[in-house]
């Protein structure tokens, strides 16, 4: 829940554009006013090559936000999204039925690169995967090992939330969309990966003004309809990153793309 907040910053999905990142950082450290709260809204890494760098670049920015008069930690949120979800799952690999299969499908879908950022190589993976339970038990525990030889990233997996919303009831905040006939504790999947009745919902859901999502998983870009908005601009695939600051109103009151 974001508390007693004026206007809130969006950050659309970023897949490890850590260069685009720091200049809108950089932006953003220039627009903030008193009040304001932070959100990243998911697939902070993925695809993108510079996931570490990226993870560093989030914490520093984190650092220089919480020095701002007013700011409590409770002020900057960061959503899990579907690159988010991967790792998760990946770290309990050892309980999935195929194993083998479900590691392929999380390739193939973008995790590839941030997992060679931390020194994995997919193809020991795949050797140890076929060992049984207990080897890959053993894995994932090196692989959380090497998350945390890097300072802050394990914390940042932790804090980790399934969406965010406005003390009032004003706006909700989620990575891919919403299910817009089904209550926010049971979204489950469509959080991650969308569903199709989310873009030009004909009425408000669960009484909020405006649902605010920050990743497109159907390639189609940004929109703003009357009761959602989706910030997705293609960071990641060649497209800018998009950054939006919204009044409690579900107006955008400042955007900027980078």
């Amino acid at each position: 829940m974001l508390r007693h907040a004026r206007r809130i910053w969006a950050v659309a999905a970023i897949h490890a554009e850590t260069t685009r990142l720091r200049e809108a950082h950089q932006e953003l450290a220039a627009r903030v006013l008193p009040g304001d709260r932070l959100i990243y809204l998911g697939n902070l890494t993925g695809h993108g090559a510079d996931a570490l760098a990226t993870f560093d670049e989030l914490l520093a920015f984190r650092r220089d936000f919480l020095c701002l008069p007013g700011v409590e930690p409770e002020d900057i949120v960061y959503l899990r999204g579907a690159q988010e979800e991967m790792w998760r799952k990946l770290l309990q690999i050892q309980f999935a039925p195929g194993p083998g299969e479900v590691f392929d499908w999380m390739l193939r879908h973008g995790l590839e690169p941030s997992l060679r950022g931390y020194g994995v190589d997919p193809r020991q993976v795949r050797g140890i995967l076929r060992e049984g339970a207990l080897a890959v038990s053993r894995w994932t525990n090196v692989l959380r090992t090497a998350i945390r030889k890097h300072p802050g990233h394990d914390d940042l997996f932790g804090s980790l939330r399934r969406a965010a919303y406005t003390a009032g009831g004003e706006l909700l905040f989620v990575h891919a969309g919403i299910d817009p006939h089904a209550p926010l504790e049971a979204q489950s999947d469509h959080l991650w990966w969308g569903s199709p009745s989310f873009r030009g919902m004909p009425q408000p859901y669960a009484g909020f003004r405006r649902v605010i999502s920050g990743c497109n998983p159907r390639g189609e870009g940004a929109h703003l309809d009357a009761f959602t908005c989706c910030l997705d601009g293609g960071a990641g695939f060649g497209g800018p990153l998009n950054v939006a600051c919204f009044s409690l109103d579900g107006a955008i009151v400042e955007s900027f793309a980078i």
